[in-house]
């Protein structure tokens, strides 16, 4: 379903709840999921959650549409962190070695152009799809003001597949890192990375739309209509919506007919047809002008041949550029040298 935009009311957190118990199973979560569909069951099914934990994509559906407010996002993490802790660290899920060594200490961090006050922080997905425009951002921002650039991952896919411990230790590394070199601001074009890191730095954590707003920088879309699909982390918030609405066209939609662009939760190691149904479903609906502001959800929605594939950044600034998905691993670790 498509509608006007509209700004969002932020989810009242301390009204969630972690308790399975109180579900009604009235199938709401049910009928949004399709994770929780497959399997026939509603997340007050905790017996079978724990079987399957690691298939769900922490999308937060479940979450947005329980009329008692039970939090199945938390519930699920709580789950793999329970699995890793009681597995003395270790994953007991096979498909995530990769993940684990690259993303665990992320070695393709690079803190060679760290300074004092600001700096900019692509994420790795996004420097990963869209490299020119993460060089062009960094220079359009050192014209207006002298900004430092860093690449690292902020810890959320380590956190996802249940390794806290590990996932603090990365937050850990990048605050020391920020407060040695006397950071003060941290620039967010990653979503992910801002709801993430934003309460557990101790340096100011801004999105790059504030501030291109601040600065006076970027152009707004020419288009008259556009749709946005949310990446997950905004959809209940929607902070990130308000930021970027100075650069939107008067009539904005938001896709809603699918749940996540595939690639949450690192659940298509599981569940790799319903990742890959997700993104297709998109690309059957034949929408056009797709805006997103996630580089994972562009980067994934491109490779599964979604047309008319855009990312806000690389529009707003000019770039125009069209997620790399070919180069997208080789991109990431040239910037280790860069």
């Amino acid at each position: 379903m498509l509608r006007r935009m509209k700004g969002k009311s932020k989810m009242d957190d301390q009204n969630m709840t972690l308790d399975a118990s109180k579900c009604i199973h009235c199938g709401r979560c049910t009928e949004n999921c399709v994770f929780l569909k497959k399997y026939h069951i509603d997340i007050g099914n905790t017996k079978k959650l724990k079987e399957l934990a690691y298939h769900c994509f922490l999308c937060g559906k479940c979450s947005r549409v329980c009329p008692e407010k039970i939090d199945g996002r938390e519930i699920i993490l709580d789950i793999r962190k329970e699995r890793v802790r009681k597995n003395r660290g270790k994953m007991d899920e096979k498909g995530y070695e990769l993940l684990i060594k690259e993303k665990e200490k992320y070695i393709f961090q690079n803190y060679r152009h760290v300074q004092k006050g600001t700096v900019l922080f692509p994420g790795c997905n996004f420097s990963s799809f869209y490299p020119k425009t993460t060089q062009l951002v960094y220079e359009m921002l050192n014209e207006k003001q002298e900004t430092g650039l860093v690449f690292d991952c902020c810890g959320k896919p380590i956190e996802e597949i249940g390794k806290s411990p590990e996932a603090e230790a990365t937050i850990k590394r990048i605050n020391s890192r920020f407060l040695e070199a006397g950071v003060t601001e941290a620039i967010m074009i990653c979503p992910n990375c801002y709801y993430f890191l934003r309460d557990k730095l101790e340096v100011k954590v801004v999105s790059i739309y504030e501030k291109f707003q601040e600065l006076g920088m970027g152009k707004s879309l020419e288009k008259e209509e556009i749709h946005i699909f949310q990446p997950c982390p905004d959809r209940a918030a929607g902070e990130w919506i308000q930021h970027m609405a100075h650069f939107l066209p008067e009539k904005v939609h938001y896709i809603e007919d699918v749940q996540c662009c595939g690639m949450g939760g690192c659940a298509g190691v599981r569940e790799p047809e319903l990742a890959r149904e997700l993104p297709r479903s998109i690309k059957e609906k034949g929408y056009k002008n797709i805006y997103t502001y996630c580089g994972t959800c562009g980067g994934n929605m491109t490779r599964a041949g979604c047309r008319n594939v855009h990312h806000l950044v690389a529009d707003i600034t000019g770039s125009k550029e069209e997620a790399d998905t070919k180069k997208s691993l080789l991109n990431r670790a040239k910037i280790k040298f860069k």
